[in-house]
């Protein structure tokens, strides 16, 4: 067998076996069955002996039923874990088809590692759900073992930067009774002899982290499944999706197809992996995934490495993975090989390793375990694996198509996440949404304009593959898949500086740079594939400089653009926002449904609302303008007649606010239209003590608080042209929007910066708002306010009309909820020391760990850090205001506890009268 050092330099000297751009390497011949020798890592996987068109023709492992509640598609990890908690929750009808054998396609050869700890609170909740499934459930249920190993996880930090985040991890970890130890380089070696720590500033140990067989798994899931009434279906391909379209005009899904009949069926889980987004094309449903190869190697034994726990050396891109008394030894490369055409044939097969692709991850493995420079290759495990536009998976409802689901994309981690988002998917379709917080995964999340297009996909999907190990700074912004979607304002405030960032396709102001012009470039693909990487790029250079635990370079700048929105006024370009209009016979009744707030008020009045879920979650906060009807239509509202609103929510989660609303309309079959206008309208907000008299400068109206009061509207004209203005505020603020045609945004934007320069008016950007925000106490949704947060929990009470008798959506569950108590609450606290914050830090109450903060920002003109976060009562007694106020908190940051201060009402402004124009 080959050493790997020989490998290594086998790949360093031999001229590249394909070209340049090198995408679509040809697998091995036998495509359909696996290789002569066993490459994956396991005791078995769940292939038959048999193999090639006997397989085939064998047919299905059990007869078709005619009807299911459910059809599950695909038979791998995520699956397997869908079908076992469907069942598990109760629907016994439940089908699972798998075209081949269950694991066949990318499960069977995963590497099976479960980390613990990620830096998102959703994942670190849903991990732990898989490993009490794989390492306890199944195994109590069904007597059989699943082949969990615990044998610990440690994570390599080779630099300060990368052990804060290991420290941030830490410190979210004890939120969740994770246990963690950071490690010294002594320390490590002492617990791993065989590693290199001459060039180590530490680890972080996780002693419960571990391994997972997923034969194993897959046969624990589907015997405690069918045990329930599912029934699984082996080598039965799907050849389509019938769809019905009912008397409202709905696409939903009518029945299953195979190549041995058919199951009606209101509802289906793609869970097909690599080929998910074929079987998506079978229901007209958009996929956004790509296939790549991925791949890690299998050592020959290594004396001492039994019992060793598995390593994630992040910065030199490479996992080394416990195999008995042997490694498996992998990575992420910044030039993956895509697979250009997925075959529907390949099952158990793999594909020949490009050593000009994975030699990149040697040096670094034998760099941390030198004794693999002697140490031969056992075999070599390149399989296909789907990867996603942000790294994250594709689950919940298609919004083509009601009762078609996903459970995909799973960035080589389907088995790592299983257990939980199993779990989640299966309430999701039995009750409409999932129990946690799932938005970073719904697939809602996606613009429709972007979930189909192939170069946004590509790009992003790429970057988000080769920076898989980078470290997870706040605020990263992706360099692939930019400037797909730009409002009209676009190159007018890049000229002026505008470093921009990137929501929903969409390019948004962060913040404005005095070095000048800061584009962002076609995208480099890092210099793989024979592209050229862009050298000097000004914006890479800035973002360069984002890179850091600390206050950026740029913090003063920032600082410039809130203090100037205090003292004077700042222009902020919020054009990115949703803008809908709800209109129809039914409209008013929709919006008595689907807004928690009173909307049903006059013409020209504004509302802030939040959208809620059945279970009294939050869907969405925004603002509705109710109109008045009108016989002709204009670019600022269309002709209707009866009732209709204006909607404006934020654009990073506009595709998601209205495929919501969409889903109520439908469910309640109200007769609404729903007109999505966003890209329409441009949409700039003047805040500050002087945006009343720069305003007045430009508008044709009285801005007096009389003929303009808060929160309401007006059309009006803006320098000539015709503009919807609302006072409202968003940074807590005198203040209005402008929410401007197209085709006026730069003749208005111009007469605003004209009129502003002698009240020194300023461009700002989002950076500035989530400062200035969090200052006044102001939500921001998905990350003060989430799907599994009510607002009673979030102190948004005001927002619910409780005291009316008008039923809407999500208020029994409000009701009941403030019968019984707050479970938690959502609390400001603030920090003296001017120590950065970013969120995930853990709450401490009284020496007891009661929650995790949601976000944190530096508070310029309260110069302090101020974080919001959940807290619960340790007891699990509601959480009253008595608790709120005696307590001593503190807050944990990369494992450093600082002293903080409670606040019941917002540190700035508490009394809402800068708002009021009260100065």
């Amino acid at each position: 067998m080959a050493l790997l050092s020989r490998a290594l330099r086998v790949a360093t000297t031999c001229p590249r076996k394909r070209p340049a751009q090198g995408l679509g390497l040809q697998s091995r011949a036998s495509v359909a069955g696996p290789t002569a020798e066993k490459n994956v890592p396991y005791q078995r996987t769940l292939k038959e002996e048999a193999q090639g068109p006997a397989a085939a023709a064998r047919g299905p492992s059990q007869p078709l039923p005619s009807t299911a509640e459910v059809v599950v598609i695909g038979g791998g990890s995520l699956g397997c874990q869908t079908l076992y908690h469907l069942a598990k929750l109760g629907v016994r009808g439940a089908v699972l088809l798998e075209r081949e054998r269950l694991t066949s396609g990318t499960t069977w050869h995963t590497a099976g590692l479960l980390w613990q700890l990620r830096p998102s609170d959703v994942e670190v909740e849903l991990l732990a759900r898989t490993r009490r499934v794989v390492s306890q459930e199944l195994e109590e249920e069904t007597g059989l073992h699943t082949g969990w190993i615990q044998n610990g996880g440690l994570f390599i930090a080779s630099n300060r930067q990368r052990m804060d985040e290991y420290k941030r991890l830490m410190s979210l970890g004890k939120v969740y009774g994770v246990e963690a130890h950071v490690l010294s380089p002594a320390e490590t070696k002492v617990l791993y002899p065989l590693m290199n720590v001459d060039d180590l500033y530490g680890t972080l140990y996780v002693p419960q982290d571990g391994t997972m067989d997923p034969a194993g798994t897959c046969t624990a899931l589907v015997r405690a499944a069918t045990a329930r009434g599912a029934q699984v279906i082996e080598n039965c391909p799907v050849t389509g999706i019938r769809v019905r379209t009912d008397d409202f005009g709905v696409r939903r899904v009518a029945a299953v197809e195979t190549q041995h009949g058919s199951i009606q069926t209101p509802c289906v889980v793609n869970c097909a992996g690599v080929w998910a987004s074929a079987v998506g094309r079978m229901a007209g449903v958009k996929v956004p995934l790509v296939a790549m190869h991925h791949a890690y190697v299998v050592t020959e034994r290594i004396e001492g490495i039994q019992n060793m726990p598995n390593v994630r050396d992040h910065d030199a891109s490479v996992y080394l993975r416990l195999q008995g008394d042997a490694l498996s030894v992998g990575g992420y490369e910044h030039n993956p090989v895509f697979w250009e055409e997925v075959s529907d044939k390949f099952a158990f097969g793999l594909f020949d390793l490009d050593w000009d692709v994975f030699s990149q991850h040697i040096e670094g493995a034998i760099n941390r375990v030198p004794v693999l420079e002697r140490t031969g290759i056992k075999s070599t495990v390149c399989g296909p694996e789907s990867f996603t536009p942000d790294h994250k998976p594709l689950m919940g409802e298609a919004p083509e198509l009601r009762g078609f689901f996903l459970g995909c994309g799973f960035n080589s981690a389907g088995m790592m996440l299983g257990g939980g988002c199993g779990q989640e998917l299966a309430h999701w379709v039995i009750h409409g949404r999932p129990e946690k917080d799932m938005y970073g995964y719904d697939i809602r999340r996606f613009h429709h304009s972007l979930a189909d297009h192939g170069r946004w996909i590509r790009e992003r999907s790429h970057e988000s593959y080769a920076k898989n190990y980078s470290v997870v700074f706040p605020h990263d912004e992706p360099l692939a898949g930019r400037n797909m979607r730009t409002d009209a304002l676009h190159q007018e405030l890049l000229q002026q500086g505008c470093v921009f960032q990137e929501r929903l396709g969409w390019e948004r102001p962060g913040w404005f740079s005095p070095q000048g012009a800061a584009p962002v470039l076609d995208y480099d693909y890092y210099g793989a594939y024979g592209h050229q990487a862009h050298q000097d790029c000004a914006y890479t250079r800035l973002l360069g400089d984002e890179y850091t635990f600390d206050f950026p370079p740029h913090h003063h700048v920032i600082q410039k653009e809130c203090v100037t929105c205090r003292g004077a006024a700042a222009v902020f370009n919020m054009s990115y926002f949703g803008k809908f209009y709800l209109l129809g016979l039914d409209a008013s009744k929709a919006a008595d449904w689907l807004f928690s707030a009173d909307v049903n008020r006059p013409p020209g009045s504004t509302v802030y609302t939040c959208m809620l879920n059945q279970r009294g979650g939050t869907e969405s906060d925004l603002t509705v303008s109710r109109l008045a009807p009108g016989p002709e239509a204009s670019p600022l509202a269309p002709a209707f007649e009866g009732d209709g609103y204006y909607l404006a929510v934020g654009g990073a989660a506009a595709q998601h606010n209205w495929s919501h609303i969409t889903t109520v309309l439908q469910d309640q079959k109200f007769r609404c239209q729903l007109i999505d206008n966003s890209e329409d309208l441009g949409m700039i907000s003047i805040q500050g003590p002087a945006s009343r008299a720069i305003l007045q400068e430009v508008l044709d109206v009285d801005l007096s608080d009389s003929a303009f009061p808060f929160s309401t509207h007006q059309l009006v004209k803006a320098a000539g042209h015709l503009v919807r203005a609302m006072r409202l505020s968003f940074v807590g603020e005198l203040g209005w929007e402008l929410h401007i045609p197209r085709a006026s945004c730069v003749p208005v934007y111009r007469a605003v910066m004209t009129a502003g320069s002698k009240h020194g008016l300023v461009n700002a950007g989002y950076r500035a708002i989530d400062s200035l925000s969090i200052e006044k106490g102001y939500r921001h949704w998905h990350a003060d306010l989430r799907p599994d947060d009510s607002p009673l929990e979030a102190g948004l009470a005001f927002t619910c009309k409780l005291k009316s008798g008008v039923p809407f959506l999500g208020r029994e569950a409000l009701e009941e909820q403030r019968q019984v108590g707050l479970p938690r609450r959502l609390v400001c606290l603030t920090v003296e020391e001017k120590v950065p914050m970013f969120g995930l830090e853990a709450i401490w109450r009284n020496g007891q760990v009661v929650g995790h903060v949601r976000r944190a920002d530096f508070g310029f003109t309260v110069d302090k850090t101020i974080a919001y976060g959940y807290i619960r009562d340790p007891s699990g007694q509601p959480v009253s205001l008595d608790f709120v106020k005696s307590g001593h908190y503190a807050l944990e940051r990369m494992g450093v506890t600082y002293t903080a201060q409670v606040h019941l009402k917002s540190p700035f402004d508490p009394d809402n009268k800068r708002v009021k124009g009260i100065y």
